[in-house]
């Protein structure tokens, strides 16, 4: 009897142990000394699931499924004797790949009744792991559904889960899950992970779904502002049906804020969209910075930079001189547009006090052409003067469908960063 409890003892422990089912607790001694006072193996039974355990340390589990398989052709097994060889067959047949036998064994000896809670869990672990290493992603997710069912929960299980439904083209039950979890981080008042927020705007573009994808951007942008996030962000927001040409110099500008300007045409471009638009000090300063930073007077098309770089600087100089002349037609005016540009030609000089209180009375004239825009650009020009606050409370009145809503809600994630 003796050499029965501890053929049982040393049985029990290598069954739940790691090496052979991944994940699964050792049981104590005291535990399976226990058990062996109620049930017993017999020898013809206990040998050959003896040897099997030490060919499947040795990672031999074809040869350890055949002395299982010796074991299982004993006549007459007590319960206790054919659970413990399923016991023991489902990891050997998760180690030799056979998903089918392995499943089969781990149903029997979950509903054995012989488990503890956390075995069962760490069990339906070991299986969904195993058919997502299979990738078989359909048994995965329902292995891992039914884990969680069950009332467990784990940080790897519940990716798992996740990973597991987009690999299965669920992409729409994976981004309900991802909400979930990004509504638990909330109320818990933790950062999602950047990688949860990857996958979830990757269900979005698998759904074609361009509305979800884009607000996944901007959570992504506000809590990870690195420039691919930004610049695929402000991208989106460009191609969006509806977006109004008029505003590809204010797209311009929040790619500057937020260091998207690839190379010189984009400095190109926005200098002569800000000549055109009547901004020749914005347009100096931005042609400056590309030649500060090396991308425009050089290659084969130098001359042609140093000519718009001129340009700029002969417009800026004869608008600064006309200015106060221009103020004052501008607030004779009954309409406020040139209130509002005359304003933000002064808060681009530098002048901000004196630039947002013209743009401030251009917006209360009535006649405003543009409204949104006017408001727009005074919640930029505030956040150019540094003033955050203000500049977020005006950014948020901007309406409508055409783009200067969506600019003025990226400007307000912007301007959690220094502009």
């Amino acid at each position: 009897m003796d050499g029965t409890r501890r053929l049982l003892t040393y049985l029990a422990m290598l069954l739940l142990a790691p090496s052979v089912l991944p994940g699964i607790d050792v049981v104590t001694e005291a535990r399976a000394e226990e058990a062996a006072k109620a049930e017993t193996v017999r020898p013809e039974v206990g040998k050959p699931l003896q040897a099997a355990q030490e060919l499947l340390k040795g990672r031999k589990a074809g040869e350890a499924l055949a002395r299982i398989a010796e074991a299982d052709a004993v006549a007459g097994k007590t319960a206790f004797e054919a659970y413990l060889i399923e016991r023991l067959r489902a990891p050997a047949a998760i180690q030799a790949g056979d998903k089918d036998a392995a499943n089969k064994s781990v149903e029997i000896v979950l509903a054995s009744g012989r488990l503890s809670a956390t075995e069962r869990q760490k069990m339906q672990e070991a299986m969904a792991g195993m058919y997502y290493r299979a990738n078989d992603y359909a048994q995965a997710v329902a292995w891992a559904q039914r884990y969680s069912r069950e009332g467990a929960a784990s940080p790897q299980m519940r990716t798992l889960l996740i990973q597991s439904l987009y690999l299965n083209n669920e992409f729409d039950v994976a981004a309900r899950e991802i909400q979930i979890d990004l509504q638990a981080d909330d109320r818990s008042g933790r950062a999602p992970a950047e990688d949860r927020l990857q996958l979830l705007g990757s269900c979005y573009l698998k759904l074609n779904d361009a509305q979800n994808y884009i607000r996944t951007l901007e959570r992504m942008v506000s809590l990870y502002p690195k420039k691919e996030y930004w610049l695929e962000l402000i991208s989106r927001i460009e191609k969006k049906p509806g977006f109004a040409e008029r505003l590809a110099l204010d797209v311009s500008r929040l790619k500057l804020s937020t260091g998207n300007f690839a190379g010189a045409n984009d400095y190109i471009v926005m200098g002569q969209l800000a000549l055109q638009a009547g901004f020749p000090a914005e347009a100096r300063k931005v042609i400056e910075q590309g030649f500060a930073k090396g991308v425009l007077g050089v290659g084969a098309d130098a001359g042609r930079h140093k000519r718009l770089l001129d340009m700029a600087l002969k417009d800026a100089a004869e608008d600064q001189k006309t200015l106060a002349q221009t103020e004052a037609a501008a607030t004779a005016a009954r309409e406020g547009n040139a209130l509002v540009g005359t304003g933000f030609n002064y808060v681009v000089l530098g002048q901000f006090d004196k630039g947002l209180a013209l743009m401030e009375q251009g917006i209360r004239k009535a006649g405003l052409k543009r409204p949104e825009d006017a408001a727009l650009h005074l919640g930029v020009a505030y956040l150019m003067a540094g003033q955050k606050v203000r500049a977020r409370q005006v950014l948020q009145s901007v309406q409508g469908s055409d783009g200067a809503a969506d600019l003025a809600r990226l400007w307000i994630v912007a301007s959690q960063r220094s502009l």
